[in-house]
């Protein structure tokens, strides 16, 4: 595992960046001859283009930060290496390895059963917001690309995809390319985690689609994790509707499947970003750390000041409830993200409350950058 040094947490805004263009070629990692119409794009992004017949690609207006590059064509592997941009950039010749094909076992499931789990799907996927009404999976021949199970004695339901299916979100303006890699939820206490590997398209429209579009955009991005972790590295998040406070969470011992699971103390005095944020010794790279779970609360109307409110305790359930809050839980002892306000590893945290709700309908590409 590697090791990671953390500093004191100085102000780096995050101000209008450049755009820059990355080349390169794909080979063949076997006989070193080019790969013609591979798609190579960076994870989650907008950024992303094919190979051309030698092998060559070009991808523009990339926006600085750390990615994901990827790059996938049918009959090799899929690819993954990590980049950092901060100017046009040449990459080394990328080998892929042809993929090795061998029969897998067929399980044939009865065709009501997928129905029924893929209904059960879209819903934990695209969420139940407005947006979600918006959504839709384009890609035919869905039950041969996506792998739906719901084990009864377990109550788990698990989900992925065997390649690419496409997305078309109406609401944000974007086609998406979605490689399901893991989707998990647990019917008996709600929680759930998913991840894949996908690539962002902007829908072409009219101006008043184009204005939609980017209003609908800025609503989906303003109280996300995204703003907020971008806001934390410019320290300017009490400025921008955030309020941070510590919340003290122990397991309620007489829970018995009724009632509140946790006994739950918050402490009602804003943190400022010392108290939960650290750099780390790998550049572009930050960490929350934290004792106790983070309550971070949004209210875009109010921008909190300092550590005016006093140091107070409440037990409030309407409080605890706040639909524009989030309790943010630690799995591990930092939780490392980027300067695009990205975990780099979304299993280091949990979260309950508005982030929690938001999913693929309100998805962003990691380089959106709002205008405001």
């Amino acid at each position: 595992m590697q090791r990671f040094a953390f500093l004191l947490f100085f102000i780096l805004p995050f101000a209008c960046l450049g755009q820059y263009t990355i080349t390169g070629k794909i080979i063949n990692g076997n006989d070193k001859t080019p790969v013609a119409n591979a798609s190579v794009f960076f994870n989650n992004a907008v950024a992303g283009s094919k190979t051309d017949d030698k092998g060559g690609y070009t991808i523009t207006n990339v926006r600085p930060g750390q990615y994901d590059f990827v790059v996938t064509c049918l009959g090799y592997e899929t690819l993954h290496q990590a980049v950092t941009i901060n100017g046009d950039l040449k990459l080394a010749d990328i080998s892929l390895t042809p993929k090795v094909m061998m029969l897998q076992e067929v399980k044939i499931k009865p065709k009501t059963d997928w129905l029924k789990n893929y209904e059960f799907f879209t819903e934990h996927f695209f969420g139940t917001s407005a947006y979600a009404q918006s959504c839709k999976i384009t890609t035919k021949g869905l039950p041969d690309l996506l792998d739906l199970d719901f084990d009864k004695k377990t109550q788990l339901f698990t989900a992925k995809s065997f390649d690419f299916f496409e997305i078309e979100n109406k609401a944000l303006g974007y086609k998406i390319k979605y490689m399901l890699i893991d989707f998990t939820f647990n019917r008996k206490d709600g929680s759930f985690y998913f991840e894949g590997n996908s690539s962002f398209e902007e829908m072409k429209g009219s101006k008043s689609q184009m204005k939609r579009w980017k209003a609908n955009r800025l609503s989906a991005y303003q109280g996300s994790s995204m703003h907020f972790l971008r806001s934390v590295i410019g320290n300017t998040f009490a400025n921008e509707g955030f309020k941070v406070m510590r919340l003290i969470r122990k397991p309620n011992p007489e829970y018995t499947g009724i009632g509140p699971k946790y006994i739950q103390t918050l402490v009602n005095k804003p943190l400022e970003a010392p108290d939960f944020v650290k750099l780390t010794n790998v550049k572009g790279t930050n960490a929350l750390n934290f004792s106790d779970c983070l309550y971070v609360l949004y209210n875009k109307r109010r921008a909190y000041s300092g550590n005016q409110a006093t140091n107070t305790t409440t037990q409030t359930p309407e409080f605890l409830d706040d639909p524009l809050a989030t309790t943010l839980i630690f799995n591990e002892e930092y939780a490392l993200f980027d300067a695009n306000g990205i975990f780099a590893n979304p299993q280091s945290v949990s979260t309950d409350g508005n982030w929690g709700h938001r999913l693929t309908a309100e998805l962003l590409p990691v380089d959106y950058v709002s205008e405001q």
